[in-house]
């Protein structure tokens, strides 16, 4: 009889033990599910953020960049008609690009390049940078880098560079680049005895941040951009130039260098 009643005190204790160690045990569970969601959640945000280039405005399709083109030629905005404030100027994001001789380089080149100051007799006062992501927008590139290559000629403090950005996976791969490369190998030079020479580059690879950092949403189209020393958008324009539009570029580069002095 004793034996029994001690049976039964143990096992009323040991219930109530357990029932007042339940809500605590309940919270630990809800706390470490509510930890494994967030962490679910944090996962599929870098996920979505991996893969938002397949479903945003900037990889819309071909035919919406088509009508678009249709309606303005690809003027996607009229250009600058000054020369954009110093202050108020963003930098341009870092691009590296291929030559067809082997060589690659980071643009722009700046005097506050990648947190080391470059060589200064190195920094150009400006650089003209043109974009183009499809060969069709090759005239469009022409209509600026001729004028400019000709008023700019003989100055050594002026760089120009056209940049051919090329997303395909597969012509980014490094045995297909390389051919790729061989096979568009032109003088850069243009056969002129300049001190400014064209240079023709290529970027390959995925430019999802790149053209999200410069807004660039038409690929039909040519983008150029004026760049102080210190690798800054001073002055930008899109698609083929107008007569108003070169006197404001030419204009904004003899400021650039200007300032240089």
């Amino acid at each position: 009889m004793v034996m029994r009643m001690k049976r039964l005190i143990l096992h009323r204790c040991s219930t109530k033990a357990s029932i007042l160690r339940s809500p605590l045990l309940r919270h630990e569970e809800e706390l470490l599910l509510l930890s494994s969601r967030e962490s679910i959640q944090r996962t599929s945000y870098r996920f979505l953020d991996i893969y938002q280039g397949s479903s945003d405005e900037l990889n819309r399709g071909y035919f919406a960049d088509i009508s678009e083109l249709k309606k303005h030629g690809g003027k996607i905005s009229m250009a600058n008609k000054i020369i954009i404030p110093a202050m108020a100027a963003i930098k341009f994001p870092a691009l590296e690009v291929n030559f067809s001789d082997g060589r690659s380089l980071k643009l722009p080149i700046s005097s506050e390049g990648n947190g080391v100051e470059a060589d200064k007799a190195a920094v150009p006062g400006a650089s003209l940078l043109c974009l183009s992501f499809r060969a069709s927008s090759q005239a469009m590139i022409d209509s600026w880098s001729v004028p400019f290559l000709d008023t700019f000629s003989s100055s050594k403090n002026v760089q120009l560079y056209e940049v051919s950005l090329i997303d395909s996976w597969f012509l980014s791969l490094s045995p297909i680049k390389r051919l790729l490369l061989r096979v568009m190998r032109k003088s850069n030079t243009d056969g002129r005895n300049n001190a400014l020479h064209r240079q023709i580059a290529y970027a390959f690879g995925d430019h999802y941040y790149f053209r999200k950092d410069l807004k660039i949403l038409n690929l039909l189209t040519g983008y150029i951009f004026l760049l102080d020393k210190f690798g800054r958008i001073r002055w930008q324009g899109s698609g083929l130039a107008t007569q108003e539009e070169l006197v404001s570029l030419l204009s904004c580069t003899s400021l650039l260098l200007e300032e240089m002095r």
